[in-house]
């Protein structure tokens, strides 16, 4: 197996000499797309480091067993050979993984919107939760966090929230995160005690690239307005906040996140592109069945993908039926043995399919 490492070995050595070319480092853009490339290749030198150095035991060991009948020796090199070898298996099945085909935009940072969908002031006060549960993961995950649009209820509830988290691998610990979240619980406003049912969508999107995919300008409506909320002091004493509408498909986006009108147009353009790539690939997934085989779940936004059971202190994900009994800490983003489930089922599917 350590032979289908060679061409991403070669790879990230070519990488490797062409960061040091005084060209690239002219062009920024063009530099962070190298540099890219060759730190998702490193995971695949690694890998090959350590398989080689396996086999180097094994060779040694081979040649101790060839040239002595030292009894003490030939039981030392046979013992050293076969720990070598119970490694190789387990080596061949993470080359295995590392080789299965992966989603283009694993190591794209993404755009996190939460909305409330049923249950009134409940949904908004959940979103407003969850909201803030990816942003505890991603900061104790030590990405950035920027939040582009956050937009409060009466009642300190969530309208919408969105944010862009930047950092190596987010897209790929968050894909699954998509979906209606359901949360079970009895209201702060409930006299009688009842545990209601309320419901909130999450989408994660993967940052596109303006290279990557053109709007055309006449199919902008574009308003500027005073911002509010977050932003910090100052923020809302000019018309910086910027809502861009996209005639064609009817999505608004907003940002009032930066004092600059330029900047919040700049990100409010880069959600707008986020939220068009994701409604193309919504589109594909709805037709295209076989891809599903290979998820965790259908991919679809409006699938119910997970329960917050307060009264049980139980997080459920239905798609992987797996249960975890530690509510509490997981709203403070203490949620990767979640997110860790969900990936090696993916892991699991694809491997069948292969």
């Amino acid at each position: 197996m350590i032979e289908k490492l060679l061409p991403f070995v070669e790879k990230y050595n070519e990488l490797s000499e062409k960061m040091c070319d005084a060209n690239l480092l002219s062009d920024m853009n063009e530099y962070r797309k190298v540099a890219k490339e060759h730190a998702r290749l490193s995971e695949y030198v690694d890998l090959y480091q350590k398989y080689n150095s396996v086999l180097e035991q094994i060779k040694s060991a081979d040649e101790v067993l060839a040239e002595t009948n030292d009894a003490e020796l030939v039981e030392m090199a046979q013992q050293e050979k076969a720990e070598a070898q119970s490694k190789i298996e387990n080596l061949d099945n993470q080359v295995k993984i590392l080789l299965l085909p992966r989603d283009e935009n694993d190591e794209s940072n993404v755009y996190i919107e939460v909305r409330p969908a049923a249950g009134g002031d409940e949904a908004s006060l959940f979103g407003a939760e969850l909201f803030n549960m990816y942003k505890k993961y991603a900061e104790k995950r030590g990405w950035t966090v920027e939040v582009i649009e956050y937009n409060e209820t009466e009642v300190g509830g969530l309208k919408e929230g969105v944010m862009r988290v930047e950092g190596d691998g987010v897209y790929r610990a968050l894909k699954w995160e998509s979906g209606v979240h359901r949360v079970q619980r009895v209201p702060e406003t409930e006299s009688q005690g009842r545990v209601h049912t309320s419901t909130v969508t999450v989408a994660i999107l993967p940052e596109v690239e303006e290279v990557d995919f053109k709007i055309d300008d006449k199919d902008l409506r574009i308003d500027t307005y005073r911002a509010g909320g977050h932003g910090g002091q100052g923020v809302n004493t000019t018309d910086s906040a910027i809502r861009i509408t996209h005639l064609p498909t009817g999505i608004v986006v907003a940002c009032q996140d930066e004092r600059s009108q330029i900047k919040n147009k700049e990100r409010a353009m880069s959600v707008l592109r986020a939220k068009l790539q994701d409604m193309y690939t919504q589109k594909a997934i709805a037709e295209n069945a076989q891809q599903r085989k290979t998820q965790v779940g259908t991919g679809d936004r409006s699938e119910r993908i997970r329960t917050y059971n307060f009264p049980q202190g139980r997080v459920t994900d239905h798609r992987i039926g797996l249960s975890l009994f530690n509510i509490n800490d997981f709203m403070q983003g203490n949620i990767d043995e979640m997110l860790d489930a969900l990936h090696n089922e993916e892991v699991k599917l694809k491997l069948e399919q292969v």
